[in-house]
């Protein structure tokens, strides 16, 4: 998501980074690049070309403060624009009614079922209770489709087989809701292959029975200036409230984010970055513009670590830390903890500069599956104490996991240097107080900015010739 243009425009604004002063010839080349890359991302062209206008406007005529450099100066007015053109502010669901009713509209394959079962997962965890309608009469199995995935979790849904009239179906649904108070109830709409006048007058007499007070579109991203268009003209139509951008997890370039608030006048407030029901993540503007320029997004990495990890589990760990017993099956959790935030690949994209790290060559990200296929292989005694292992054992392990047994004693030799380093370091203490992250010690963790370090980040596996 978003790294072609991240890219491009961080080494636009490289240029800039250590000029004495910002000028009209330095400027002019930079916003060229700018420009550039936002087209290429497929940001509508009115909206990249007031983009470029306002920031080499703000550049020039900015008094440069003495603690900040011309070119950090014209980053910081960058992300400020960035910012401003996908919304100024977060835009929170309503919740000021009884039920919530949250109309999900959309062209065809847009993705607009599986997205509303993705709002209702997202409700749920949050403690509210929600129940999903099926209001797409005309699509073969919607309604099978809407069913399944409540069922899978927990999710209940009111569908009536045999009734073509969907404002009478959204009129009993919302009716059941507040009867079983109910805090949300999602319409999931027909789409159409095109927007007809039938479809909105539909979805205008669906808006009017169920008095929504949310009116999201379900956009394709990879649609690019198409799915800005489409928000126009269903903005015009309905007023929507928001839009849900799916797919950015894909080969979308992103410039449908940039350019939909300011084409279309609604803001962005949920994107889908994945097909599983968990992958829906709230839009917030200056998070994601600190991303597209290389800031990292700790806050959002933070928020996922406390939604993902067991804090029973972080507890039972802080203690046996405290005692120094930390042992193969406590790194074997943290293994599959960080995979559950998406792998070191995802963490780093979280980092500022992370995402250059993500793409060194010698961080091979199957490295860490090895390791927890490794040590899965061991048994209980050999995972308390890696003392035990000797030839025999490391042997029998590589044979049982797949690998060589040069990296089961690669594995064993570093974490037991990295016990000792912890101890010896005190770096135990700094981690009781959260100065220091267990991944500072991790096999194969190495500062990228120090020298001489013991461990060394996970090389790929070269193939034999």
């Amino acid at each position: 998501m978003f790294e072609n243009l991240a890219n491009k425009l961080q080494g636009a604004l490289k240029k800039l980074r250590g000029q004495a002063i910002l000028s009209e010839s330095n400027i002019a080349g930079a916003m060229a690049e700018i420009r550039e890359a936002l087209l290429d991302a497929d940001v509508n062209v009115e909206v990249a070309d007031e983009f470029v206008r306002t920031v080499s406007g703000e550049c020039l005529g900015e008094s440069v403060l003495r603690s900040v450099s011309p070119g950090q100066q014209a980053v910081k007015i960058v992300y400020d624009k960035l910012v401003e053109f996908m919304g100024a502010a977060d835009a929170p669901l309503a919740d000021n009614a009884f039920p919530n009713v949250i109309l999900m509209v959309g062209l065809h394959g847009s993705g607009k079922t599986t997205t509303s079962a993705k709002l209702a997962l997202y409700l749920k965890a949050r403690n509210k209770k929600v129940m999903m309608a099926a209001c797409d009469v005309y699509r073969p199995a919607a309604i099978d489709q809407l069913e399944i995935l409540g069922r899978d979790n927990g999710i209940p849904v009111h569908a009536e087989r045999g009734n073509p009239d969907v404002a009478s179906i959204a009129g009993n649904a919302v009716a059941a809701a507040k009867e079983k108070h109910f805090d949300y109830l999602i319409l999931d709409t027909a789409g159409r292959l095109q927007i007809d006048t039938s479809m909105v007058q539909e979805l205008i007499r669906l808006k009017q029975v169920t008095n929504a007070g949310e009116v999201l579109l379900v956009a394709d991203a990879a649609l690019g200036q198409q799915a800005v268009s489409v928000a126009k003209h269903f903005n015009d139509a309905l007023s929507l409230t928001g839009v849900v951008l799916t797919k950015l997890d894909g080969d979308a370039r992103g410039g449908a984010a940039v350019s939909i608030r300011k084409v279309a006048g609604c803001p962005i407030k949920f994107v889908g970055l994945g097909e599983k029901l968990e992958n829906l993540d709230v839009f917030h503007p200056d998070r994601m513009a600190s991303r597209i320029l290389g800031m990292g997004d700790i806050v959002s990495l933070v928020e996922k670590a406390a939604e993902k990890f067991d804090q029973e589990e972080s507890e039972r760990l802080k203690q046996k830390l405290k005692k120094n017993e930390f042992d193969l099956n406590d790194f074997l959790g943290q293994l599959r903890q960080m995979s559950r935030l998406g792998g070191i690949e995802t963490i780093l994209k979280f980092l500022p500069g992370g995402g250059k790290l993500a793409e060194l060559p010698d961080l091979d990200p199957k490295q860490f599956k090895r390791m927890e296929a490794i040590i899965c292989s061991m048994t209980k005694a050999e995972r308390e104490n890696v003392d035990l292992i000797d030839l025999s054992r490391k042997k029998r392990i590589a044979k049982g996991c797949g690998c060589g047994i040069e990296e089961v004693g690669r594995l064993v030799k570093q974490f037991s240097t990295m016990k000792t380093m912890m101890k010896r370091n005190g770096l135990l203490g700094r981690m009781m107080s959260g100065a220091a992250p267990l991944s500072t010690a991790m096999p194969g963790y190495r500062n990228p900015g120090s020298r001489g370090s013991n461990f060394t980040p996970p090389k790929k596996k070269r193939k034999k010739h």
